[in-house]
């Protein structure tokens, strides 16, 4: 879109008035008030534009923005100065998280053949190893405080782990607690040099969506770790919330933990939206995270064991003001 803009008037027969068809934005500079100009008055044929008796300049609306950004600068200065150090703050977590990775990572693949012999099923040197990177990488960016941690089961008790999904940040923030559960992630993730070739050497479980029989050949799985003594961890959303509010809850976690007997655990995950929100992965906002970890639910059906954990992770965003769909 464009506006038409009077630069410079010609003799022109004189036009009667009356009221105008169009109006255009004209200005003394980029300080003046802009005031509105009759084209009706001014050039009554639009057809001598190209005859020459006017001249007009097609000006981008992006100026009337500018115009309006300089009625206020501090306004417009403060937001790109918040925006310009989200962004660096964004580079350097992915520049310290890679150089981290790329340590540790060849740490993986040295005891990765021990592990395959002694441990295959909960990989415990490597998700200690994935510990460090996780705890270096988020030490230097945000503020992390855990809270219920005497409700985590030990890592010889396979469990079911759930949370809610806000954001990129919450794998960072939920391997830092140290326990050996195996995520489930889409099969996209794993090509990704250093880190995915890590979450292959971890155990994650691929995932292709909108695959009915992936999803089922991912659920027997997690049966199977689960009954060989591992842990498996779930999103029930099954993605990040576009809002931050809570989703609706599947049932796939929660019939693995009815199907083997294994309690739940339900997690809350508190501002890793704020700092990285779900679509701007290149920001990194100021802030602090909460993890919140509930007492285990147990029970056979799993119907009731969504509802209950659902409404355990509810209760817990809307006390801190979070919202619930």
């Amino acid at each position: 879109m464009g506006t038409l803009v009077w630069l410079r008037p010609t003799a022109a027969p004189a036009v009667p008035a009356g009221p105008s068809a169009a109006h255009v934005v004209a200005g003394g500079g980029i300080n003046a008030r802009p005031r509105r100009v009759s084209m009706a008055s001014r050039c009554p044929n639009p057809r001598v534009l190209q005859a020459g008796r006017c001249r007009w300049l097609v000006a981008r609306s992006g100026v009337t923005a500018a115009a309006a950004a300089a009625d206020d600068p501090e306004d417009s200065s403060g937001l790109s100065d918040l925006q310009v150090a989200s962004r660096i703050r964004g580079v350097f977590f992915y520049a310290v998280t890679a150089v981290v990775a790329i340590f540790l990572f060849i740490a993986m693949v040295v005891v990765h053949p021990l592990v395959l012999l002694f441990d295959r099923h909960r990989r415990r040197a490597q998700h200690y190893i994935a510990k460090i990177w996780a705890t270096l990488t988020v030490s230097m960016f945000y503020k992390l405080e855990v809270e219920g941690m005497e409700n985590l089961p030990p890592n010889s008790s396979p469990a079911v782990f759930v949370a809610n999904h806000q954001s990129f940040l919450d794998i960072y923030t939920l391997l830092t607690l140290g326990r050996c559960f195996k995520f489930i992630s889409k099969t996209s993730i794993f090509m990704l040099p250093i880190i995915g070739w890590a979450m292959y050497l971890l155990g994650v479980i691929p995932l292709r969506r909108m695959d009915s029989r992936s999803q089922l050949d991912c659920l027997k799985r997690c049966v199977d770790l689960v009954k060989k003594g591992a842990s498996v961890f779930f999103f029930p959303e099954g993605t990040r919330s576009k809002d931050g509010k809570l989703g609706i809850f599947k049932r796939g976690a929660f019939s693995v933990a009815a199907k083997t007997g294994v309690p739940v655990i339900p997690i809350t995950l508190l501002g890793t939206g704020k700092l990285m929100p779900p679509g701007m992965e290149s920001n990194l906002n100021s802030g602090s995270v909460k993890v919140i970890i509930h007492r285990p639910i147990e029970g056979n059906d799993a119907e009731k064991l969504c509802t209950d954990a659902r409404n355990v992770i509810a209760d817990t965003l809307l006390l801190h003001g979070y919202g619930v769909h």
